[in-house]
């Protein structure tokens, strides 16, 4: 593949009066899994349908595998692989009638199927279950035999929509270890998009975080994380305290920008280890009554915060 995977110039979706997605520019590079990562009514699943061809965008132009999403769907849609939120499976059916299916809808001959459903049994760990009908299959089998079915015509570019949602950790960590197969053993790019933090850093390359329809920050998880610094300050404090804290931190040197929420304020510094102990003296002498003190490295969350002042698991609990 010449060029990028992924490529979107301007992209904007209205639906109405709401702007799902304003102006977005994106470029994913063949090969990388790129986490796509933003709290629910972000744009992310809008930029994933406009990219698949199931919405059509209305400002802007984006490319997959080399063809234009709006003007050549159809050639897109060949070289594409798509596993959605919701998987739609024919509980009457097995696993490998879907697959066999799936297989004559891109034209593959029979003996090209026999081999992908060969294939797909060493990288989609799903076993037996294949023969047997799809209402006998837990949430994680569902979830691995829809993953397989978007890879029955070996696609270039593969589209995971929060792949992982509500299935439990360890089925979440086998979806997990098959993309990184995917990705390793095809070289497939891997587009996933994700409201699960420890998701995007675990697995992308590279992390573009959206809010209100816009990408906000960009970048692999490690630099993005670096950006606000080495180590986390976390100070928790009673509630007439907050003012007399902020001012505190203020004053201590090698303090980043202080981030205030509620009681809670969040310091970033370069040297947690040496910062530690210079922090909680200077809150002890303003008399500045502490409930709790602890260290962290930075996360994605954190990272969200810093550019959008809010947090993406905040968002994931009220929506």
């Amino acid at each position: 593949m010449d060029g990028p995977a992924i490529r979107a110039d301007g992209i904007t979706k209205r639906f109405g009066d709401k702007v799902a997605l304003d102006a977005v520019d994106l470029e994913v590079h063949a090969g990388e899994i790129y986490g796509f990562l933003g709290p629910n009514g972000a744009g992310k699943s809008t930029l994933t349908r406009v990219l698949c061809t199931l919405l059509a965008p209305t400002e802007g132009r984006a490319t997959v595998a080399g063809h234009d999403v709006d003007k050549e769907p159809t050639a897109v849609r060949l070289r594409i692989g798509v596993a959605l939120q919701e998987a739609a499976l024919d509980d009457k059916q097995t696993g490998v009638e879907l697959l066999r299916l799936q297989g004559r809808f891109y034209g593959l001959t029979k003996a090209e199927t026999d081999q992908r459903l060969s294939d797909l049994r060493r990288l989609i760990d799903i076993g037996d279950a294949l023969d047997q009908r799809v209402a006998t299959y837990s949430g994680g089998m569902r979830r691995r035999l829809d993953l397989a079915m978007a890879l029955v015509h070996n696609p270039q570019v593969l589209f995971l929509d929060e792949p992982t949602t509500g299935l439990d950790p360890v089925s979440r960590v086998a979806v997990w270890e098959e993309v990184r197969r995917l990705n390793d053993e095809l070289g497939m790019t891997v587009f996933l998009t994700t409201q699960y933090l420890e998701e995007a850093d675990e697995l992308a390359d590279r992390v573009g975080i959206i809010a209100g329809g816009k990408i906000v920050a960009e970048g692999p998880p490690a630099e993005l994380k670096r950006s606000i610094g080495s180590d986390l300050v976390v100070v928790d404090v009673e509630d007439d305290h907050v003012d007399g804290a902020r001012r505190t931190l203020d004053a201590v040197d090698g303090a980043g920008e202080i981030q205030v929420e509620g009681t809670r304020l969040t310091v970033p510094v370069e040297d947690g280890a040496r910062s530690l102990s210079p922090i909680a003296v200077a809150l002890s002498e303003a008399s500045v009554q502490v409930t709790e003190l602890a260290l962290r490295r930075p996360t994605l969350d954190d990272v969200f915060f810093d550019v959008t002042g809010q947090r993406i698991v905040e968002q994931e609990d009220v929506s």
